[in-house]
């Protein structure tokens, strides 16, 4: 949190061993294995005689889930929201104009069953796991294991977002139609629709959490 939060800037070295340990009340085997662990992320590295250093931000495994939930607790919600909003805009509408081309009939029926949950939600909780399951089949059926990915890497950022901006008033009566048109277009085999239903949809997102945030999202 404190590499993330920008506390320790790249190329700052951390502290001493013997220091972090009395910090956070741990072994050095248990500080060594987190050591470890932030080399995985990207985040550090570690070599003999010059300690554990930061490094450059462009080399962070962003994606990794651990560091995207970091990067959550220490951004502002505005900024970390709109960050994703904009990579979403980008994604998500190519997505689903592949899935309009791509999907098999089970995988469109897979994307109607999960918007029909979203439909018969009773409350704004249950919306939830539907809405992720609606955009994860998606882009499972653009069958490019590459973009299902990187969407699959984003969906617990996706969870956070969606958390807030479903406690949107009315929200069935706002959200819901704007999925029933990317549902439709794919139904359809409409690429172009698709795309703009997404788009259309995305726009409604951000404008949804500018509503539960109180402050505009700048993309």
């Amino acid at each position: 949190m404190q590499i993330v939060s920008g506390r320790f800037k790249p190329d700052d070295k951390l502290p001493a061993e013997a220091l972090l340990c009395e910090e956070y009340a741990v072994s050095r085997p248990v500080l060594r294995e987190a050591t470890r662990v932030l080399v995985a992320k990207g985040l550090v590295y570690s070599r003999p005689r010059v300690g554990t250093v930061v490094k450059p931000r462009r080399e962070w495994h962003i994606l990794d889930p651990d560091v995207l939930h970091w990067m959550m607790q220490s951004s502002p919600q505005n900024e970390f929201f709109a960050l994703l909003t904009s990579v979403r805009i980008i994604i998500e509408p190519a997505a689903a104009a592949l899935a309009a081309q791509h999907a098999t009939a089970d995988e469109v029926a897979g994307i109607g069953e999960a918007y029909q949950r979203m439909e018969a939600a009773p409350t704004v909780d249950d919306v939830l796991q539907p809405d992720l399951d609606f955009h994860s089949r998606i882009a499972d059926a653009t069958h490019n294991d590459l973009l299902a990915h990187l969407c699959n890497m984003l969906s617990l950022a996706l969870r956070e977002a969606l958390k807030h901006s479903n406690k949107r008033p009315n929200l069935h009566g706002l959200a819901l139609p704007r999925h029933k048109a990317i549902l439709t277009a794919i139904e359809n085999r409409d690429a172009l629709g698709a795309h703009h239903a997404t788009l259309v949809q995305l726009d409604d997102a951000r404008s949804a959490l500018n509503v539960v945030l109180g402050q505009g999202l700048k993309l």
